[in-house]
């Protein structure tokens, strides 16, 4: 595998032809748009040339989330590197009955199983209006009832639809609910296990058992590792919408969370959330007024490349950025690269975890997925 970084005076032609690739290969596998232009800075991943073999692969089960309404083309380019898709996402009411995506997941659900890879059904505690509403979690966590409702609506939209399992996506758990949610994640798998259908959870990125905080304080690493089949750690957003400028999942963070995570679950039920996404913030940056716009990997090239932006490399988060102006306005972009996800793929291998989880998969970005087949042995289910 090669990754090779752009340098003032580089075009396609050139570099294609130090590495004895045709050119169309690197335009095709890095999405360079025509003129095909290039940033200072840009990294782009090297297709291997087939003679060159490849080391070892260990296998991966690789899965994203994904709205109803993600075109057919993204799709279609996605499903080929999944083992599951999660469909993001049913709420539910006090009572436990289900409230379907705003969006109809028949079609997304229908491709997928034709494209041999499993739709995961994602419960979140959405409300009737679409919010998130962590009382609906303290309500079904304490409601035997509500569980048992909730659990039978979601096996029968499972033989309706043909959902092949569950992701429990359940932020801002209250402290007081800690137990009790570790408790119905393990009821969940138990109902469901009985059907065939495995359970998952997205568990948010603690680094510490005592860690404070509403977002960390209700999710027990060892209580959740246990009740459920598979987890993920949500390793992501420490740079965010409201947030400073800074990496999105900067891996010197990332590791701590993975750390404390292998000390409390057993590493081959772990899944590495990685993000397909990026920020740009106009500055200065004020506290509570600021607000980052979210872009993909690849328009945040673009904007450097049209802004005549150098792209620099954050050597201790492991993340590419830059800064440019527009309308008088100073901006700066982070996002992720095929150098900022060989380092998360890095950490995966060293730490023996057997999973990558993307939020989310509304773009495609072709490097991460071609990295990872170098890398790896995508699981791939039979009869999915």
């Amino acid at each position: 595998m090669a990754i090779y970084v752009v340098r003032t005076g580089d075009n396609v032609d050139r570099i294609a032809a130090a590495y004895g690739i045709d050119v169309q290969e690197l335009i095709w596998a890095n999405q360079i748009s025509y003129p095909y232009r290039l940033a200072v800075g840009q990294a782009l991943y090297i297709p291997r040339m087939p003679e060159n073999g490849g080391g070892e692969k260990r296998p991966l089960y690789s899965f994203g989330y994904a709205y109803p309404y993600i075109t057919d083309d993204t799709l279609a380019a996605t499903l080929p590197y999944l083992t599951d898709l999660y469909v993001f996402s049913y709420g539910f009411t006090a009572e436990g009955e289900l409230l379907p995506p705003a969006a109809d997941d028949t079609r997304v659900v229908q491709r997928t199983l034709a494209g041999g890879v499993r739709p995961i059904l994602v419960l979140t505690p959405l409300d009737a209006g679409g919010h998130f509403n962590n009382h609906l979690v303290t309500t079904v966590v304490k409601s035997r009832s509500t569980q048992a409702r909730l659990a039978g609506e979601i096996l029968v939209l499972m033989q309706q639809r043909g959902y092949q399992g569950l992701d429990i996506d359940f932020e801002y758990v209250e402290a007081a609910d800690r137990e009790g949610y570790a408790e119905f994640v393990s009821r969940m798998r138990q109902t469901l296990n009985l059907y065939g259908y495995p359970v998952t959870v997205a568990l948010a990125p603690k680094t510490s058992a005592g860690q404070t905080g509403l977002l960390y304080e209700g999710i027990d690493y060892r209580l959740l590792g246990a009740a459920a089949d598979r987890v993920m750690l949500m390793t992501y957003e420490w740079g965010y919408t409201y947030g400073p400028p800074m990496a999105v999942a900067p891996i010197n963070m990332v590791r701590r969370v993975v750390e404390y995570a292998v000390s409390e679950i057993p590493p081959e039920k772990i899944s590495l959330g990685i993000p397909n996404y990026g920020y740009d913030w106009p500055l200065p940056y004020e506290r509570g007024k600021t607000r980052a716009e979210s872009i993909s990997n690849l328009e945040a090239v673009q904007r450097a490349i049209d802004h005549g932006s150098e792209i620099f490399f954050d050597e201790t988060g492991q993340s590419p950025y830059f800064r440019y102006w527009q309308y008088g306005i100073r901006h700066e972009v982070w996002f992720e690269d095929v150098k900022s996800i060989q380092a998360k793929f890095a950490l995966i291998r060293e730490f023996g975890l057997t999973g990558a989880g993307y939020w989310q998969l509304m773009n495609f970005f072709r490097t991460n997925w071609l990295l990872m087949e170098e890398l790896f042995s995508i699981r791939r289910l039979a009869n999915p």
